[in-house]
């Protein structure tokens, strides 16, 4: 991937997203290393990561990632989920960040001069090109790996730069074994949702459905 060293960086996201094509490619997002892999590209202004969260829930398998992130470099996004049973009478959580991390893209653009998108959703074509119309460059990240590829063809198309997730997996993927934790196995707050007694990586995001959608268990 080419980045030039003088660029303003910020990197928007899509947390489901990003689970979901880790998870097919086969492993776990470490979050230092994702960060500090784009600190050394250029100058990191901004890291945003989007997801919903059940906020009804006493607990949240994602409340420790959320924390960390917060305190460890990253700016979080969030909105409450909405429940509904479908016909099967599956219970189901639906939470798309698309318009939160469209507008705030648009918002920042003017202090940026490249754009990194981690979603393959092909909804964010258009925000692209808006984007490159302002005179930004925008990469995208996620990948052709898999069958059928997660990035849709006309979002890598329109991309600038076409950035595939596994062939990061040596740079931002959890070492196995635990030491490549996203934090090396400590909070920098402890006391707020994570103990520090495991990794925290992308495998504590919500199970994704599709572009807006959480599965949950039956009811």
């Amino acid at each position: 991937m080419h980045f030039y060293p003088t660029e303003r960086i910020a990197l928007f996201i899509d947390g489901a997203n990003l689970y979901a094509t880790a998870k097919s490619l086969g492993f776990d997002i470490d979050y230092k290393r994702l960060l500090g892999l784009f600190r050394q590209k250029g100058h990191l202004i901004r890291a945003l990561y989007y997801t919903a969260l059940a906020e009804e829930q006493e607990y949240s398998s994602i409340r420790p990632l959320i924390d960390w992130l917060d305190y460890n470099g990253f700016s979080m996004v969030t909105k409450p989920t909405k429940e509904f049973t479908d016909t099967t009478g599956r219970r189901k959580v639906k939470g798309n960040m698309d318009i939160e991390l469209a507008v705030d893209a648009m918002r920042l653009a003017d202090n940026l001069d490249h754009i990194v998108i981690f979603s393959g959703d092909g909804d964010f074509r258009s925000l692209v090109a808006a984007l490159q119309q302002k005179g930004k460059r925008v990469s995208v990240v996620s990948t052709l790996q898999t069958q059928p590829p997660m990035v849709a063809d006309e979002l890598r198309r329109q991309a600038d730069q076409f950035i595939d997730l596994a062939e990061l997996e040596d740079q931002v993927g959890r070492a196995q074994g635990g030491g490549g934790s996203a934090n090396g196995g400590r909070s920098t707050r402890e006391g707020r949702g994570y103990s520090g007694r495991g990794p925290i990586t992308a495998s504590r995001e919500p199970t994704y459905q599709g572009d807006d959608d959480f599965a949950e268990e039956e009811v």
